[in-house]
């Protein structure tokens, strides 16, 4: 297989690499990297490694370049907290991480992904691991010192949860949220067309502000913050100067307000109005972002002889997890991927060359996030998986509840019980963007089972993704077919049947089950030149499931009257409508669970 020409140039500081060229043909590939003054040949196959880091764990995927076969993988957990979680039992809104964990989790992951590799094919050897990418959640900013070690390690912060990472779930910073919208509306208008119109407490500014007032002893001791997806990168190349860290587009253009359009970053006149040291840490951050065709640094010696890799081998800017996700899906223009988990982000990217109209309610149009050479279009729901989560493990005590559950739910018609749901359990990130909404359940009788409940959390998520399939086609974004990845997509058929009904949208499912390792490791190898660009890269490397979900006409017509109530409360609650009448929706419910059960 013939994949491409490719030529690229190392400049890394931190190691010495100097250049690289990759050539690719039927017979054999050749590797000429210059390391430490000597030439290196070697007849080899390209493999990449995607390093996934989620809410609860991280992820190493060793991955054959050419046609995007994963020979190793391992999953490890973080240590600290509650399932890597660190949490405050006095406020809810509180979600934390140990920095420390992901230094554990990256070496640990990777190591054993190597090994991993070397037994499904013992013709593998690390020499032919030829880049690194890494994606995050986000976001998810961690303070740092004046040489790139997190807060969190000095003694004096150890133990305060303000001096660990800002976990992207931790919403305390909701009055801050709104204080950055409502200036930003009087003053920089511009700043919110791009996000939807609403800034989010789950962004970096609203984290750190909060940070400043809460806890100012943290906030003067931070020399700058780094969100993970750029830290674990700079990890890598051995980067000590925060100032020097190549920041992603995709984390500063949806969290941080930055664009081309006014010079990057926030201005400091604008920073000042909402508190002057913000301004003064402007200038202890970055500024210029990147997007994915750029490479965050080369592998310095050090991680080189932990991990066993060649040093000097690029790493790819880091990106959002969903974003490398969408682009191990296979995303381009008109098709709109979900990586479903915990929550749900949707991806959509349009042409650098056309003219995308600012869009109400959603995270962000940012041009080269996603794809380069495209704007970058993000969504979504902040809460899915963990809506399930919540009601099995939580509520009813039983995490082995799942499947039974959903056997049950799948033998329900759509509105035979008589339940509709919000789901907004952890606020509502698209298209309201507003934490302080919560979750609800209507339609409850003395009768309505666990599976009725079950199946009507399933029906609620799938009734918000609609609500934003509607919203972004509205202002001219084609989703002419939907992919979607994750665990739950993969596993629960009928979730995927629900989604196809509610959304009216043919579903598809990723080949791959980690599509965000996916993702860092097609950066990883464009990076490295193995590929010419993303196109050819997801054309070898990518794929789908041959299972497809075709939406059932009969459903449709149903989940269309169940839609419309879920609007009405949705408009209602949200604060869209203020004068709803909603004292039709118990009564139509019980009508449509009537017409159901018959």
């Amino acid at each position: 297989m013939r994949l491409g020409r490719g030529e690229l140039g190392y400049g890394g500081e931190n190691c010495n690499t100097h250049a690289c060229q990759v050539k690719i043909d039927r017979d054999a590939i050749w590797v000429f990297p210059w390391v430490a003054g000597i030439f290196i040949k070697a007849s080899v196959m390209p493999f990449t490694i995607g390093l996934d880091y989620g809410t609860n764990s991280a992820r190493a995927l060793v991955v054959d370049c050419a046609d995007g076969r994963e020979i190793g993988t391992a999953v490890v957990d973080y240590p600290s907290g509650n399932q890597g979680i660190l949490l405050n039992a006095s406020d809810h809104h509180l979600a934390r991480q140990n920095p420390a964990d992901y230094i554990f989790a990256l070496e640990k992951a990777t190591l054993h992904a190597l090994a991993a590799a070397r037994a499904a094919e013992p013709s593998f050897s690390e020499d032919q691991v030829v880049g690194i990418g890494m994606d995050g959640t986000g976001s998810s900013p961690l303070p740092v010192n004046s040489v790139n070690v997190p807060l969190a390690y000095d003694p004096r912060f150890s133990e305060n949860l303000n001096a660990q990472c800002w976990l992207w779930k931790d919403h305390t910073s909701i009055p801050e949220a709104n204080a950055i919208t409502e200036t930003a509306g009087k003053l920089r208008p511009q700043y919110l067309a791009k996000i939807g119109g609403t800034y989010s407490s789950e962004w970096f500014w609203a984290k750190i502000w909060h940070c400043l007032k809460l806890d100012p002893a943290v906030f003067d001791a931070a020399y700058s913050w780094v969100e993970l997806a750029d830290f674990i990168p700079a990890v890598l190349a051995g980067v000590t100067d925060p100032l020097a860290i190549r920041r992603g587009v995709c984390m500063a253009g949806h969290k941080a307000l930055y664009a081309d359009d006014w010079g990057g970053l926030p201005d400091k006149e604008f920073l000042s109005a909402l508190d002057p040291k913000l301004a003064d840490l402007r200038d202890r951050l970055f500024t210029e972002a990147y997007d994915a065709s750029a490479i965050a640094g080369n592998l310095c010696p050090e991680w080189a002889e932990k991990l066993g890799l060649t040093a000097g081998i690029p790493i790819a800017i880091g990106e959002m997890d969903v974003h490398y996700g969408a682009i191990g899906c296979g995303v381009d223009e008109g098709t709109l991927v979900k990586v479903i988990g915990t929550s749900t982000c949707d991806c959509a990217v349009v042409s650098a060359e056309k003219t995308v109209a600012d869009i109400p309610g959603i995270c962000g149009i940012v041009r080269g996030a996603i794809l380069p050479g495209y704007f970058g279009i993000e969504a979504g729901q902040s809460a899915v998986g963990d809506i399930f989560k919540w009601f099995v493990e939580g509520v009813l005590g039983d995490a082995s509840l799942h499947g039974q559950l959903t056997e049950e739910a799948a033998k329900l018609k759509p509105g035979q019980s008589g339940l509709l749901a919000l789901d907004w359990n952890n606020g509502n990130r698209t298209i309201l963007v507003d934490q302080l909404l919560t979750g609800l359940l209507l339609g409850q009788t003395l009768y309505t089972t666990k599976a009725e409940i079950y199946r009507a959390l399933i029906e609620g998520t799938a009734f918000g993704a609609r609500a934003i399939v509607e919203r972004i086609r509205e202002y001219g974004v084609p989703v002419e077919r939907i992919v979607c990845s994750g665990g739950i997509a993969e596993k629960n058929a009928v979730l995927m049947q629900i989604y196809a009904d509610v959304t009216g949208c043919e579903m598809r499912v990723s080949r791959s089950s980690q599509s965000c390792a996916l993702g860092s490791a097609i950066g990883a190898a464009v990076v490295a030149g193995v590929h010419p660009n993303f196109k050819t890269a997801q054309a070898a490397m990518t794929g789908l499931k041959e299972i497809t979900y075709q939406p059932i006409p009969e459903n449709q017509t149903i989940y269309q009257q169940l839609y419309a109530l879920y609007l009405a409360l949705h408009d209602s609650f949200g604060g869209v409508s203020k004068s709803a009448d909603l004292g039709h929706i118990m009564k139509n419910l019980l009508a449509l669970k009537a017409q159901q059960s018959r």
